[in-house]
């Protein structure tokens, strides 16, 4: 296989990997936690809509918004693209390849056909990298695979196209230009990316987002089962915590693993300590809620759905909203 040289790396989530190592292409030297701790990534949502059949819940902010972030806050500038059908799109993609330009694409996972078909499921908001062609196939790095792999056109045709929530619609982006990470104010950056999260986790006024969604989800995790059609559908969706916050690229805990990594970065970055001690709270808490994942799966497996499990999980829960509503106001002090 011949393509572009391209370092690739896997990582903790599609998204903010692809970013992090097309940064890093054009000379932004950044790790995968400053880039989701200075986008502000860390989030926490209850949904609870005709949207959804079934209440679900959220760890970061919403797609897309991770590149909108970065963009503001260390200047870079990312071309953004949707086409209506596969011919411009591919076209499209055979000219950057052309001109040596690596660049990300939306896909369904479903069609990624070097995973293993039992580890495929259908999700439209995967990102991978495009970073060469060898006759029908292209090269791409896939943060979720140890090597740089081949996809057949036919499959990317199809994944780039597929209809539903987050249908992809052919989109693309590369970075344009980035600054040196030597010009950047990272200590603005970095507090700017925190004040965020300690706004968004601690202050927004809507009852379903951040420590106020995580005490709604406790309270309302234990009315789960009088709105499941039998066990065996409670068990999917209790297990389904688990899911959510150890297996959807969250890097673990929901995310709290990586952002304890970033505010540890960022301590040594900015010589300051207090974010240290910060970074090692943060760890402490990936630690419990690490432990709700656990045990969601195991009464999910077990089918344990008694009174005293359930209210089990809500204490579980209720300690992690009190914890964080704790830390983020101390931590928007520390950056004031």
């Amino acid at each position: 296989m011949s393509g572009i040289p391209f370092n690739h790396r896997m990582s903790a989530h599609c998204e903010s990997g692809t970013l992090t190592a097309l940064l890093n292409h054009n000379g932004l030297h950044i790790s995968e936690p400053m880039v989701f701790g200075v986008s502000g990534a860390f989030f926490f949502a209850y949904l609870d809509t005709p949207q959804f059949t079934f209440p679900q819940f959220v760890v970061r902010s919403k797609p897309g918004d991770m590149r909108v972030q970065i963009e503001k806050r260390l200047d870079v500038k990312l071309v953004k693209k949707h086409f209506a059908d596969d011919k411009d799109a591919f076209e499209y993609t055979n000219s950057l390849l052309i001109k040596n330009i690596p660049h990300a694409v939306q896909v369904d996972m479903f069609y990624m056909d070097y995973i293993p078909k039992y580890m495929r499921v259908h999700f439209n908001g995967h990102f991978i990298t495009v970073v060469g062609k060898d006759g029908n196939d292209y090269l791409v790095s896939d943060s979720y695979y140890p090597s740089i792999v081949k996809l057949s056109s036919e499959s990317m045709a199809v994944s780039r196209f597929t209809k539903g929530s987050l249908a992809p619609r052919g989109f693309t982006f590369y970075p344009l230009s980035v600054k040196p990470d030597s010009e950047i104010n990272w200590k603005k950056q970095i507090y700017a990316g925190i004040k965020q999260v300690v706004f968004n986790m601690t202050k927004i006024p809507i009852p379903f987002l951040g420590v106020k969604g995580i005490r709604k989800f406790a309270r309302e995790v234990t009315t789960w089962q009088s709105r499941t059609r039998d066990t065996d559908h409670l068990s999917h969706e209790i297990m389904m915590i688990h899911v959510t916050l150890e297996e959807r690229g969250t890097g673990g805990a929901g995310f709290r693993f990586m952002y304890a990594s970033f505010l540890q970065e960022a301590s040594k970055l900015l010589n300051n300590e207090s974010l240290s001690d910060m970074a090692e709270k943060m760890m402490e808490n990936g630690d419990k809620w690490r432990e709700i994942s656990l045990f969601t799966e195991r009464i999910g497996k077990n089918r344990e759905f008694d009174s005293n499990k359930m209210k089990e999980l809500e204490s579980l829960i209720l300690a992690r909203a009190d914890f964080e509503e704790s830390f983020f106001k101390e931590l928007g002090k520390i950056v004031k």
